[in-house]
């Protein structure tokens, strides 16, 4: 059941994500002085697609960021193929350099909590 609702505080989720080629725990209220964007995505890294669109937030970060606000690219793909993506080149079909966090969400419960869980199917928009 989604926990978030308009025109109230988002639910505070906490996961381990890739931050700068390194394993780190973070949470909602780290980017609690900005906006934040949660991308999500399930398998993102399995389909080219999504890929494109995670490298187009990292690579348009700093726009974000001119404007106060923070993206977080969260999945149900673990933290380690998180990170086995980061280490693939972009030109090899990897991700490459990220210049956002990537969360992994291996139990769905940030999906379940933000309303983009198809719990009969087990996949997360």
């Amino acid at each position: 059941m989604s926990k978030a609702k308009v025109q109230s505080p988002a639910p505070d989720f906490r996961g381990v994500a890739v931050v700068d080629g390194d394993f780190q725990e973070i949470r909602l209220s780290d980017f609690a002085e900005h906006f934040t964007g949660l991308n999500s995505d399930d398998w993102h890294l399995s389909t080219f697609v999504c890929p494109t669109e995670i490298i187009a937030f990292s690579d348009r970060v700093e726009e974000f960021r001119a404007i106060d606000c923070e993206i977080v690219a969260c999945s149900t793909d673990s933290e380690y193929s998180h990170l086995a993506w980061t280490n693939v080149s972009r030109d090899d079909g990897g991700l490459g350099n990220m210049k956002i966090p990537l969360l992994a969400d291996k139990t769905k419960s940030i999906s379940s909590d933000y309303g983009v869980l198809i719990e009969q199917d087990g996949i997360a928009l």
